[in-house]
């Protein structure tokens, strides 16, 4: 197999392995590639500078401007050949024209090209594309002409898809956590009673209520669908806290919430939280009567000796997970 992100040529067009070509020179069918008078200048400022960082702004422009990165492309440039070393070698590139060849390749092959390349034009990997049997083409969004700048995880992936026939994608982030839902008790009913704009507004100071005890507690609100809660604790007993005194504060408005907590593992993805943990305490909340705070056994015996008092309620199946849980109840009178 074949994966082509550049030739092995120089240090600045092949050692990259950016975008690839057959050919790097114009010929009048080849209106894309590089005039010599463009091609003799560049080489020129470049052994000119060498050491510097002429041409950065063509080939790297997502990093051309990060001084650490400067200082080692410059390193780089100086330990990979000499100025009459890079000239010779940038020399035969302009002479490389295996066009010819193309149609002969036989091995499955892939040719990444970003769209945005400002060294070798996005119509040099087309041209190889059509013309070599059987070859996956992908062009991705992106401007650098290195494959370890920008967007290295796209072209990571397409490689590792290519080669093994699966892409895994970027592996999430972990995270412990003490997750909490909380959900209004027959809010359907409640709304279709009261109408629209009352319950809208009740449900405003619902929201409100909920976010100054997340805050309270140090909690982080993850996600809010309808009139539902998803937060996320790193104590576990806070956490428990924090849904005692907001089942308090909604009683006051003429609600009652149910809400269930589970201490686990979880997917962080972006500001989400996701995973069999997060499901875990969905489906205990599920569970709760109105007023009632629900917790899984992880979270009892994590918060032993907090002086938090709970109500055996026996073993369930939640639906979708496999085996039974014991869950557990907070006694009132004990968060505080």
């Amino acid at each position: 197999m074949r994966a082509v992100r550049g030739n092995l040529s120089s240090a600045h067009d092949g050692a990259h392995h950016g975008g690839s070509y057959a050919r790097r020179m114009w010929a009048p069918d080849y209106s894309w590639g590089t005039s010599r008078d463009t091609w003799e200048s560049f080489l020129d400022a470049v052994v000119r500078n060498w050491g510097g960082t002429t041409g950065l702004d063509e080939r790297v422009p997502s990093l051309a401007h990060d001084p650490q990165f400067r200082d080692w492309w410059a390193r780089f440039v100086r330990q990979s050949a000499s100025p009459s070393a890079g000239r010779t070698i940038w020399s035969l590139i302009a002479d490389i024209d295996i066009r010819h060849v193309l149609p002969a390749i036989r091995v499955p092959t892939l040719i990444l090209h970003n769209t945005g390349d400002r060294t070798v034009p996005v119509e040099s990997s087309r041209y190889m594309a059509d013309r070599i049997p059987g070859a996956k083409y992908v062009e991705l969004p992106g401007v650098d002409h290195v494959p370890y700048a920008g967007n290295s995880d796209a072209i990571l992936d397409e490689i590792e898809e290519f080669l093994t026939g699966v892409r895994h994608g970027p592996e999430l982030d972990r995270v412990l956590a003490t997750v909490l839902f909380t959900d209004i008790v027959d809010s359907t009913r409640k709304a279709a009673e009261m109408g629209d704009r009352r319950w809208r507004s009740l449900l405003e100071a619902h929201h409100a209520l909920v976010r100054e005890r997340l805050a309270h507690f140090r909690g982080r609100e993850i996600d809010t669908a309808g009139d539902g809660f998803l937060a996320a604790f790193d104590g576990p007993a806070r956490g428990v806290r924090a849904a005692c005194a907001i089942a308090e504060d909604i009683r006051r408005l003429g609600l009652e919430v149910r809400s269930g907590l589970h201490a686990g593992e979880c997917e962080v993805s972006g500001a989400k939280l996701t995973g069999i943990a997060v499901h875990i305490g969905a489906r205990i909340a599920a569970l709760a009567t109105g007023g009632e705070v629900l917790v899984s056994n992880t979270v009892k015996d994590l918060v032993a000796g907090s002086g938090l008092k709970f109500a055996d309620r026996g073993t369930h199946t939640l639906k979708g997970l496999p085996g039974e849980s014991h869950l557990f109840a907070v006694e009132r009178g004990t968060s505080s």
